[in-house]
């Protein structure tokens, strides 16, 4: 299962391959400006991307009001705080308890809720993650280096074109308010990480 740097997936490496031939031909041909490449790129790593997920997580966790919004209409409660457009039109907030941990895919492509994640990581659009996070939850799970307990209700939910979701991790007790943002990672608002 690729989710680091040791390990690798011929397709996927094969898709890279494929894009970036692709884009040095358009490039070449001038149909697509490097600069333009490189703005886009540097917005969705720099401007948005995990650090405005984690800035929603941490609100929900210090606002009831607001988690209540985000649970009912995640769109709206997202938009609210400035983070929306591209792939970030319809978003569902899945929250975990004690009892339910909520992981994403998107079994057909990969449909990622980019305002509040940025750019979805290599794995995540790896054909091996999409297709084993469904059949054997718990195993993936345990390659990121999450165990969890044999009673917690593993759901898996398929983002695609008409909606996208986002994880709401479980506050940690006696956290400080003020670092809470900093706690939440992209693969916790994923599901792939407690955090």
């Amino acid at each position: 299962m690729p989710h680091d740097h040791h390990d690798h997936d011929p397709l996927e490496e094969g898709a890279a391959l494929r894009v970036r031939a692709l884009e040095e031909l358009m490039i070449a041909k001038g149909l697509v400006d490097p600069a333009a490449l490189d703005a886009i790129v540097e917005y969705y790593e720099r401007e948005t991307g995990p650090r405005n997920g984690a800035a929603v997580v941490a609100r929900a966790w210090t606002d009831p009001d607001y988690r209540a919004w985000l649970l009912r209409d995640g769109s709206a409660a997202i938009a609210d705080m400035g983070f929306s457009g591209f792939q970030g039109e319809h978003i569902r907030v899945l929250e975990n308890t004690g009892t339910v941990h909520n992981v994403v895919t998107c079994t057909l492509c990969s449909c990622y809720p980019w305002p509040v994640l940025g750019l979805p990581p290599t794995w995540y659009k790896s054909a091996a993650y999409r297709a084993r996070v469904v059949r054997e939850p718990r195993a993936v799970l345990a390659e990121f280096g999450l165990v969890l307990p044999a009673d917690t209700d593993v759901r898996v939910w398929d983002s695609t074109a008409e909606i996208r979701y986002l994880v709401l991790p479980i506050r940690p007790e006696g956290t400080d308010v003020d670092a809470l943002a900093a706690m939440v990672t992209r693969n916790g608002m994923i599901g792939t990480a407690a955090l």
